[in-house]
């Protein structure tokens, strides 16, 4: 057997059959798979897993429905009506190669390839068939490089910034923190497998605080909920430091020994006071100061941070103040201190193999276009020097998940754009293709999985044979590659092949583990320290230039970035110009009288982005799209619990019904994102409002800081 060989799995036999949850929620669960006569009958949790520990989400707790949906995409499709209609015909996978190859030809004849576009994320997130998987045919033909910063660029680059490309925290070791603060993370929504750990930490004397704007799920069983004015949380942060600084609260020897930049930073939040912070945030002056003792008296505390806390317009600079706070109380000394963002960098991902940056044509400067940025840039309005003529996209469903929706939808309805969707679904953005390609669902696939929130490698085996003509993203990106005539190995390599490239299995991470190895447990934990045990700068050793816990960053001097991963490798036409090396707080943008209202889009509960928005057992769960409004707003403007409601803004609308609650604060309104058009009150939804700017790193989203206002239907 060599390395890249495994165990062939009978895909027409019965018994059970290992996987892992496809999702770019953090958990990465690993699931049992019943199969009978070559059909999944049920999934469950892996009882044996320490993190999934046989409980799966309301999102995949009954994946088999998806895969046997008779919604499902089974075979290739051309489009027969006008676009948008939902009008489709059958074609064979060869025609659609080839329709598909000979106009990817054309534009880049006429144009040049750049007039291509790529549109993915994370719909799968496995090391094969997630992020990165069309990276290296798009790079190969000279394509428009796509950004994808959707989630946790800003946060990321902020956090490199601040402490390095580090793991930090074991997940599992919040059962050893005294304080938890989970701030903007409703973690029984979105990372509902850590909260047990947190609940053990919480029975075992530990004080649970939740910071957000909501009263959701996981701030009803929290200790103490701090509803905080969205895009605030950096004022917060400053005044804790402010706090922490003045009254003596820090761990001196810590941060003289594994520190830098102290000094600068108790300048910068010299005028940083409680009660400043309290008229920006909206939290009592006195709630902070106690906050600030308690997080600082109470070692180990752990912060979890959230993707939300990255969605203003000061997003970045938040991340970097609250990055500061574990160490100055010397948080990071023991296992369950610290700062959990993304444990992902404990995996050694081999990302340059992954992305093929390399296979560019020579000389290229290939430009890139965020896909934030998706609607204007197909409607002519972002400048570019070359139109967008032809759009492939996959992992991805950017109608529901971008925003300028009306503007995207305009640009998805051109005649002259070829567009071409790989799908399980006839999703808001297939209805618009010239050309639907079938993609297998997780059961159909091989993979290897890494998490973006533990310390454990998967490997996800096929457990059926593909539904219908449905073919993986490996398997379709060879076919396109055959079809271009592009002979580079890297498009001939099996699936097996390239999870030998997916990592350096020779690190000592993965000493002990191999791919065989994972084909008889399923996973395996990371070779580490164990949680009791994993505290990796107890005597600092950060991964930043200082090897310190950088208040003053020395990365900043490079002005702003997207990491590579994000942006197909790629390290060109970075956002650049000039980072303060310090922390400080961004504002939220100025309310304004046609706009007073700031809305929030959180993550639904059943849904995961939209994924499952179509499927009947999560709507149940999820419920009718609502938006939640204050007692106090609503009565001002005439609005009844239950009724139907206008959301705008200069930049579009939605129609949704309302829950007056006071479960937010005056003055915000929450209408989760990831439901579709067609469970819609009207022709759009929430992301019709939200605005197109960038927070100040990383390229993030700035969901959080929308203004609106509302009306009665």
């Amino acid at each position: 057997m060599t390395f890249a060989e495994l165990p062939i799995v009978d895909l027409e036999g019965s018994g059970t059959r290992r996987a892992i949850c496809p999702h770019d929620c953090p958990d990465g669960c690993s699931m049992l798979v019943t199969v009978e006569d070559g059909r999944a009958i049920g999934v469950r949790g892996d009882p044996g897993h320490p993190f999934t520990r046989g409980g799966l989400c309301a999102k995949v707790n009954d994946y088999q429905e998806r895969v046997y949906s008779p919604e499902r995409v089974t075979t290739p499709l051309r489009r027969v009506g006008p676009k948008g209609s939902g009008r489709f015909e059958p074609i064979t996978w060869d025609d659609a190669v080839t329709e598909v190859t000979t106009r990817f030809k054309a534009v880049a004849a006429e144009h040049g390839a750049e007039a291509i576009m790529p549109v993915s994320y994370l719909g799968t997130q496995g090391t094969l068939n997630g992020l990165n998987v069309g990276d290296p045919f798009f790079n190969r033909l000279g394509a428009t490089v796509t950004e994808r910063t959707f989630c946790d660029s800003g946060a990321s680059t902020a956090y490199v910034m601040s402490v390095g490309p580090t793991a930090g925290v074991d997940p599992e070791s919040l059962v050893h923190s005294r304080y938890i603060v989970i701030w903007a993370c409703n973690m029984v929504s979105t990372n509902l497998h850590l909260w047990p750990f947190v609940l053990q930490a919480q029975r075992n004397g530990a004080k649970v605080v939740v910071i957000d704007p909501m009263r959701h799920r996981t701030a009803k069983r929290a200790d103490w909920h701090i509803p905080i004015r969205p895009g605030t949380d950096g004022a917060l942060a400053m005044a804790l430091i402010h706090v922490i600084l003045t009254e003596g609260l820090t761990d001196a020897e810590y941060v003289a020994e594994h520190t830098v930049g102290v000094e600068e930073l108790a300048e910068r939040v010299a005028n940083c006071t409680p009660e400043w912070a309290s008229q920006e945030t909206g939290i009592p002056a006195d709630d902070i100061r106690t906050l600030a003792r308690e997080y600082a008296a109470a070692q180990p505390s752990m912060i979890r941070i959230g993707v939300a806390i990255e969605r203003s317009s000061g997003g970045g600079q938040t991340v970097r103040a609250i990055s500061c706070l574990p160490g100055l109380v010397g948080a990071w000394r023991n296992p369950g201190g610290g700062i959990l963002a993304l444990p992902l960098w404990a995996f050694p991902v081999n990302w340059d193999g992954l992305s093929r940056v390399d296979l560019r044509p020579a000389g290229s400067t290939t430009r890139v276009v965020n896909q934030y940025h998706l609607g204007r840039a197909l409607t002519g309005e972002l400048g570019l020097e070359t139109s967008v003529a032809a759009l492939m996209v996959y992992n991805a469903n950017p109608v529901i998940v971008c925003p300028d929706q009306e503007r995207l939808l305009a640009g998805l309805a051109r005649e002259d754009l070829f567009t071409v969707v790989s799908e399980q679904f006839m999703t808001d953005t297939a209805l618009y293709a010239d050309i639907v390609l079938p993609a297998t669902t997780q059961l159909e696939q091989l993979d290897v999985m890494f998490s973006w929130g533990h310390f454990y490698i998967g490997l996800n085996q096929p457990s059926i044979a593909p539904v219908g003509e449905a073919v993986s993203n490996t398997e379709l990106f060879r076919r396109l590659a055959a079809g271009m005539g592009f002979d580079d190995g890297c498009f001939r390599l099996s699936d097996e092949e390239m999870i030998e490239h997916a990592f350096d299995w020779s690190a000592p991470a993965l000493a002990g583990i191999t791919p065989q190895s994972l084909a008889e447990t399923g996973w395996a934990r990371l070779n580490l320290p164990d949680a009791a045990h994993y505290a990796p700068h107890a005597e600092g050793g950060f991964p930043t230039p200082s090897g310190r816990h950088e208040f003053v960053s020395a990365a900043a001097a490079g002005g702003n970035f997207v990491l590579p991963l994000f942006r197909q490798g790629s390290n060109e036409f970075q956002p650049g110009g000039v980072v303060d090396p310090l922390p400080h707080y961004i504002p939220p943008r100025a309310s304004s009288p046609a706009y007073p209202l700031s809305l929030i889009s959180p993550k639904s509960h059943a849904f995961l982005n939209s994924s499952y928005g179509n499927l009947g057992a999560q709507q149940r769960v999820q419920g009718e799209p609502t938006a939640i409004v204050h007692p106090v707003d609503a009565t001002t403007r005439g609005i009844g619990d239950g009724d139907l409601i206008r959301v705008f803004n200069e930049r579009g609308e939605f129609v949704v019904r309302v829950t007056v609650s006071d479960e937010v604060a005056a003055g915000v309104v929450l209408a989760s994102m990831g439901g579709w058009r067609a469970q819609a009150e009207g022709p759009t939804t929430v992301n019709a409002v939200n605005p197109v700017e960038f927070a100040d790193l990383g390229n993030a989203p700035t969901f959080s800081d929308t203004r609106v206002e509302v009306a009665p239907v």
